[in-house]
């Protein structure tokens, strides 16, 4: 895998001019040193190189202490210096792991412009904008061995940079780019793949074929799939694998041949004179133990934490994934003084009724279409503020555990105080939901009268007709009651 993301930093990766994402106007966010123009001298952002260490500080991997940036030299219509800047023999960081894949190095570079396709005139413009964003470059080991880990590895990522505050990442801006490189050895090189290993040399693979255009989780799952078939069809009629650059076509489903693939050497990287080498432990704040220090609360270390709350493990998952939930988790938990009972019960009206409630109030967004479609970011991230206040909320949880209403009375009480706002202790007087305001016996009593065969099925021994009874009752009394006294009354009527 070769993941790109793009920084969050206030200015490009090596001048002044805006890193704006959001810029939709071209040629914008533009000067002479992302231009290319003759006699201009790139500046390190500083910001850049720390975000890169943060990311592999929390993966467990080595920084750098002495680094240095490159040339790799290629021609495209979107690269205006005719080469890029970026990181050869000395990245940032080396190893490290994440969701079990080890990951070879992470290095920084700038980014490309974007090359803009008009399909009614023929013409390609070019978008100097993106040119010179930091571009944060992930390579993992060759050890996924299917596309459910490739994607798995991939949504973990994503998370661990919107943690770290180093990108968004989203896939549909391009915040976040993901290429497959498959590569299948025959029975015969896998098997000599295993004595090789086991005498602590490399493993042998196959020859190596690199997927681009992928522009979602679900897409890089199925071009992965895809090109596993392909190149087995090819390998099994006794043919050999072209090592190329394929794109994904959605619409077919299939990969397709771009380019020859090059080498490192036809890059023809060397140091770039312009930039100063760097020696990190030098710099302040810069050496691994620094560096890790800074770090906050990781996704893996929040999952552990909420688990041992005693909550259930999708909760738990939500709340790591949709940090507003999280955040809104975790300020409800300091209210429940170590309250087990409450913070289960808290947890699940959260995770099945607020979210809901929350996703349901949002409005669309091409974001969210992506979202709901590919199921790419498994969270309930809306575009909306989450509607009730700690306190509120936790309100309507005392009432519950204080038997003052009923299950179905704080779903109905927690929408009124999401929609509308107010006390949650008024407004369940207002709407009868206290159970202690209930009389129950007369309207016990009208059920039963209305329900003589329900009556006549319990006698005869079909003991569900008494749950039809207390459903009956509960609907009457607009969950008004607990169903577990309702019923004994029930029971107690008909002896």
């Amino acid at each position: 895998m070769e993941i790109h993301a793009e920084l969050k930093t206030h200015t490009k990766m090596f001048c002044n001019s805006m890193n704006d994402p959001e810029e939709a106007r071209p040629n914008v966010n533009i000067c002479p040193i992302c231009l290319a123009h003759p006699g201009t001298l790139p500046i390190i952002n500083k910001t850049a190189v720390e975000h890169v260490l943060r990311v592999g500080a929390a993966l467990g991997g080595r920084l750098a202490d002495y680094t240095e940036f490159d040339r790799k030299n290629y021609f495209y219509p979107d690269l205006p210096k005719g080469y890029q800047i970026s990181q050869y023999e000395f990245p940032l960081v080396a190893g490290g792991t994440l969701a079990g894949v080890s990951v070879t190095r992470i290095h920084l570079e700038e980014d490309t412009a974007s090359s803009m396709h008009d399909e009614v005139s023929g013409e390609t413009l070019v978008d100097f904008n993106r040119a010179g964003v930091p571009l944060m470059e992930l390579v993992t080991e060759p050890v996924i061995e299917t596309s459910q880990q490739a994607g798995s590895f991939a949504r973990e990522l994503q998370l661990l940079l919107r943690y770290l505050g180093a990108s968004d990442a989203n896939m549909e801006k391009g915040e976040m780019r993901v290429e497959a490189n498959v590569s299948i050895a025959s029975a015969t090189d896998t098997a000599e793949a295993r004595r090789t290993d086991a005498e602590g040399r490399g493993k042998l693979l196959g020859t190596k074929v690199e997927i681009k255009n992928l522009n979602s989780f679900r897409a890089m799952e199925r071009a992965i799939e895809y090109e596993i078939k392909r190149q087995v069809g090819i390998l099994e009629k006794g043919e050999k694998v072209l090592q190329e650059t394929r794109g994904w076509d959605e619409g077919r489903q299939a990969t397709f041949a771009q380019r020859v693939k090059e080498g490192s050497a036809d890059y023809r990287y060397f140091p770039d004179p312009d930039l100063p080498s760097l020696k990190l432990s030098e710099l302040e704040g810069f050496t691994q133990e620094e560096v890790t220090r800074t770090l906050p609360e990781l996704p893996g270390a929040r999952g552990e934490r909420y688990i041992a709350l005693g909550i259930k493990s999708d909760d738990a998952d939500l709340y790591v994934r949709d940090t507003r939930f999280g955040n809104f988790f975790d300020e409800v938990v300091k209210k429940c003084s170590g309250d087990v009972n409450r913070i289960a019960l808290a947890s699940n009206y959260i995770a099945n009724d607020l979210v809901n409630l929350v996703s349901k109030s949002a409005p669309a967004s091409h974001e969210d279409t992506i979202r709901r479609r590919d199921s790419d970011e498994r969270d309930t991230k809306t575009l909306n503020k989450i509607p009730i206040s700690e306190q509120n909320f936790i309100t309507i949880i005392d009432l519950i555990s204080d038997a003052k209403i009923s299950s179905r009375g704080a779903k109905d009480l927690l929408v009124a105080v999401v929609e509308g706002g107010g006390d949650p202790e008024s407004l369940a007087e207002q709407m009868n939901l206290l159970l202690s305001d209930v009389d129950m016996t007369p309207i016990v009593e009208k059920v039963l009268a209305e329900n003589p065969k329900a009556i006549e099925e319990y006698r005869s021994g079909k003991t569900a007709a008494i749950q039809f009874l207390v459903g009956q009752t509960m609907k009457v009394l607009r969950g008004a009651a607990d169903p577990v006294v309702l019923r004994k009354m029930i029971e107690e009527k008909l002896k």
